[in-house]
């Protein structure tokens, strides 16, 4: 058994545990990932953010003084990007004073992301572009089948917007939906339900890969805005609803940008066990 130190935060109710690795010696196996982020034996959170430098990452082929957010989902496997898991890093590394001034460009693996901390608990991380598809692919729940988008924001996700016979607050959705064809998102897929409001202002809830129903998912609500905005034609900004508050999402000449709160709650120390 060893003692780990810890931080813990979030950004519109989706938490993380954060640790804290300048030399890259930690031994994250992904039974340790899943016990950290079990909300009654470990820590709790919905997934893992390791901060350590990029030149402790193999694959990273970029400047390697930059701090690499190495983002585990809370069933220990690896995700490729998140986007209120980026502005929970930003914000603890200010915390930490292991940045200077307000704004970092961090290292993920799908590149660099820049991020910028504003005075008002609010912070807005850049996530560059979305490919929204135009081969729809179809998702079931609960017995009920609607057409979604594919959009890829440096994840997968699948939108659908839900028509007015709907009710988004009765849909099962800490429940794992299929979909078809499943070649469309071999390796999984994060699947955002939406219910319109009017154009720029929508409601969502998400199941997350390798997680459930989370009260936020960033990349989510970006690929919402992205999507929306190629059946709507209304280019922003979106103002997306989500169970654990609200996250404007705005775009530039360089994709998307993330607008929303981040607040690092526990600082303390966890025994882990020996899990291999």
């Amino acid at each position: 058994m060893r003692t780990t130190q810890f931080s813990k935060g979030q950004g519109t109710g989706n938490d993380f545990v954060i640790l804290l690795d300048r030399p890259g010696m930690l031994n994250l196996t992904p039974a340790h990932v899943k016990w950290l982020c079990d909300r009654r034996f470990g820590v709790g959170g919905d997934g893992l953010l390791r901060a350590t430098r990029a030149s402790n990452i193999p694959e990273w082929d970029g400047r390697p003084d930059m701090w690499f957010m190495d983002f585990r989902n809370a069933d220990g496997s690896i995700a490729e990007m998140c986007g209120n898991g980026l502005r929970v890093f930003a914000e603890f590394l200010r915390e930490e004073g292991l940045i200077t001034g307000n704004e970092v460009d961090i290292a993920t693996r799908v590149g660099v992301k820049h991020v910028l901390v504003h005075g008002d608990g609010t912070i807005t991380a850049d996530l560059g572009r979305a490919a929204v598809s135009d081969e729809p692919v179809t998702v079931t729940l609960d017995g009920r089948s609607w057409q979604a988008t594919p959009v890829d924001v440096g994840n997968p996700h699948a939108v659908v917007l839900l028509g007015a016979d709907d009710d988004l607050d009765e849909l099962p959705v800490q429940t794992q939906p299929s979909w078809e064809p499943r070649s469309a998102f071999p390796d999984g897929v994060n699947i955002e339900f939406v219910e319109m409001i009017e154009p720029g202002h929508v409601r969502m809830r998400v199941h997350e890969r390798g997680v459930g129903e989370t009260l936020s998912c960033g990349t989510g609500t970006v690929a919402v805005a992205a999507a929306m905005t190629a059946a709507t034609g209304h280019h922003g900004p979106w103002t997306v609803d989500v169970p654990g508050g609200r996250i404007v999402v705005e775009e530039s000449d360089d994709g998307f940008r993330l607008i929303g709160p981040a607040v690092i709650q526990i600082h303390g120390e966890v025994i882990c066990p020996d899990l291999g």
